[in-house]
């Protein structure tokens, strides 16, 4: 049996006060930041290949069902607003296409060809990296996926919540995050799902990084999409040339990004 589909350690949870139901799912949860850490020279091992790749001219994507999936999809749609890349640089795809984010496609994860095909929209190749996002590490959408990705001269790579799967097999660089027994059993939506959010978070973030994306420790190139996100940037401005508030603010109106004004400052002086 999978370990993401062995039972609870946990019993009767219908009979559990709201407390204890609580503790026990936050008592749960600690456990998977020791199981990432587990994980780490795998994931180092997994960005040491991206992001050449990436410096070049590459891409990054990933494939998946259902909370796996959607959580692809959530970090790859971050990355424009948070880093101020394209859409196209980091793209997420789901099994089920784009209706699956919010309702389950019926068999579209079983399905071994349609992750390769749902890729030939953006022309992939050697250049570009592909992950493989699947809990169970046995998802067919996904092992079908890497497999042709592979053939085409892709990087691949995977996260999965299994060792020895199906899934860590078809990687070059697989990253198994084992977090054990849902608190409800199979659920994996829970501290699987926790597992390669984190996991996601240090790929996309670490890469960013990697391609210049950030100064000291600002979103230097951040979109600037909101009143919170401009006041922000102001404060950044502030604190890299030391300026007013108000210089700041026509500094960043005059040139459109933390970037360009801090750039533009220093090249004045």
């Amino acid at each position: 049996m999978l370990t993401t589909e062995a039972s609870s350690s946990y019993t009767d949870l219908e009979k559990m006060p709201i407390h204890e139901l609580l503790s026990s799912i936050n008592k749960e949860d600690q456990t998977v930041p020791q199981a990432v850490s587990k994980a780490l020279p795998q994931i180092e091992a997994l960005l040491a290949q991206i992001v050449p790749r990436m410096k070049a001219g590459g891409r990054l994507f990933y494939i998946g069902a259902g909370t796996s999936g959607r959580l692809g999809i959530l970090d790859a749609s971050e990355c424009p607003p948070t880093f101020g890349v394209s859409p196209g640089l980091v793209v997420g795809l789901i099994a089920g296409g784009d209706q699956a984010i919010r309702s389950a496609v019926e068999n579209a994860e079983d399905d071994w060809d349609q992750a390769w095909v749902d890729l030939q929209a953006y022309k992939p190749n050697e250049r570009d990296s592909l992950i493989g996002l699947a809990a169970s590490g046995r998802t067919p959408y996904v092992i079908g996926g890497l497999n042709e990705a592979h053939k085409a001269g892709l990087l691949t790579g995977c996260i999965v919540c299994n060792e020895g799967s199906a899934v860590a097999e078809a990687a070059e660089y697989p990253v198994e995050v084992v977090v054990g027994p849902e608190f409800l059993t199979g659920s994996t939506r829970m501290k699987s799902g926790t597992a390669q959010k984190l996991v996601l978070n240090m790929i996309s973030t670490a890469a960013m990084i990697q391609l210049g994306r950030v100064k000291g420790n600002k979103m230097v190139d951040m979109q600037l999409t909101n009143e919170k996100l401009v006041g922000r940037a102001i404060r950044m401005i502030m604190e890299e040339v030391d300026v007013s508030p108000d210089e700041a603010a026509s500094l960043l109106d005059e040139h459109g990004s933390v970037r360009a004004a801090i750039e533009a400052l220093q090249g004045k002086k």
